[in-house]
């Protein structure tokens, strides 16, 4: 089974790389109204049924890493259909993405957390006549990933999550960790833990789980700096997973997508329930549908369990938000940013999701999406 699990890693690898790599996003867009799958097939589907409705020129966003994976897909899918229009996604970090929207440079950002109240005060500036708001468009598990060389194969709690990322558990042989994993021969070996070192919605995300899941273990706030002293810090999603796919005894967190681009195995959670749950889109689609929404009027910030033991259910997730203006968004840009997010929260645009490690949001909550971005002044 635990050859079974790596080998099925390394054989989405492939595939998945296909999604992972960069995208060169200019404004010529293409004749091909099919375009490419991150399989290498075509989609003709996905694009023929994206509806541009007026969009044109150039749209720039930033933000979460997170959902870079996805958002190559989108991109390349939409400009297919809609020749003309150029798409410039940054992939930096959740800070910086509503930094860079609270500043007036992006038509939208992507967040893995929900806007703060002094930054929804802030992107008042910006909307003038309404606020930024939050749209659920990527939901996924954050996957546990690590390299051991000779394990295949790793259980793990919250609390011993908590101690690892704290640098209170230090060895890989260390009982709590023995004893989460019997029958596992584990190294007297270092355990070398990275974390984000920019401001990151993933890393939050991480906290809030440790938070609830691990109170008397993990006593730092839910913040998008990493908190902990000691580990080694790399910048972004695929600079923590590069460091992990290199360092033996390492161990480090990251989106599902970047696990399979990078063939990293990734640990299984004990959440008290009948059995450890992996970290799949599937499992993590079990948690998300449990969300409840949290926002008021067109805000859809959404509230999660982390402390689910449902059967089958990943609790370490997120859901990545698109910020935008409810009212008051660039004349220029207003048609591009609706008809872009259109597509993304559409069946077509939340179908292609799966294949690159990411869970499509509930249709409950969907619908929703589709009606706010809609209703986009």
């Amino acid at each position: 089974m635990k050859l079974q699990r790596k080998n099925r890693l390394r054989a989405t690898a492939l595939g998945a790389l296909a999604v992972s790599g960069a995208l060169v996003l200019t404004a010529c867009g293409s004749d091909d109204n099919t375009g490419t799958d991150a399989e290498g097939g075509k989609t003709s589907a996905a694009a023929s049924n994206i509806k541009c409705d007026g969009a044109e020129g150039q749209l720039r966003a930033s933000g979460s890493s997170a959902q870079k994976n996805a958002m190559d897909l989108w991109v390349k899918n939409y400009m297919a259909a809609c020749s003309g229009v150029e798409i410039n996604y940054a992939s930096s970090s959740s800070g910086e993405g509503i930094v860079a929207f609270n500043q007036g440079t992006v038509g939208f950002a992507g967040s893995d957390s929900a806007l703060k109240p002094d930054e929804v005060a802030d992107s008042k500036k910006i909307c003038k006549t309404g606020q930024g708001i939050n749209l659920p468009m990527v939901g996924g598990p954050v996957a546990i990933g690590f390299h051991l060389e000779g394990v295949d194969s790793l259980t793990l709690d919250a609390s011993t999550l908590a101690k690892i990322f704290d640098t209170k558990i230090k060895k890989w042989n260390d009982p709590a960790i023995a004893k989460l994993n019997e029958g596992v021969k584990l190294p007297d070996k270092a355990i070398q833990p990275y974390h984000r070192s920019e401001d990151s919605g993933t890393t939050q995300n991480l906290g809030k789980y440790l938070n609830a899941a691990a109170p008397s273990d993990w006593k730092y706030e839910a913040e998008k700096k990493w908190p902990a002293p000691g580990g080694q810090a790399a910048s972004g999603s695929s600079g923590v997973a590069s460091q992990v796919k290199a360092v033996d005894g390492s161990i480090g967190y990251f989106e599902l997508s970047y696990a399979k681009s990078q063939a990293i195995t990734t640990v299984d959670i004990n959440t008290g329930g009948a059995a450890p749950v992996e970290a799949t889109s599937e499992n993590a689609s079990k948690a998300i549908a449990a969300a409840k929404v949290k926002g008021t009027g067109k805000d859809l910030a959404l509230e999660l369990d982390y402390t689910t033991k449902a059967e089958g259910a990943y609790p370490l997730v997120l859901v990545t938000y698109e910020v935008v203006c409810d009212t008051g968004n660039k004349p220029e840009t207003l048609d591009t940013v609706k008809s872009f997010l259109g597509y993304a929260a559409s069946a077509d645009g939340q179908k292609v999701l799966t294949d690159a490690g990411y869970a499509p949001i509930p249709e409950a909550i969907n619908a929703k999406v589709r009606e706010t971005v809609a209703g986009l002044k």
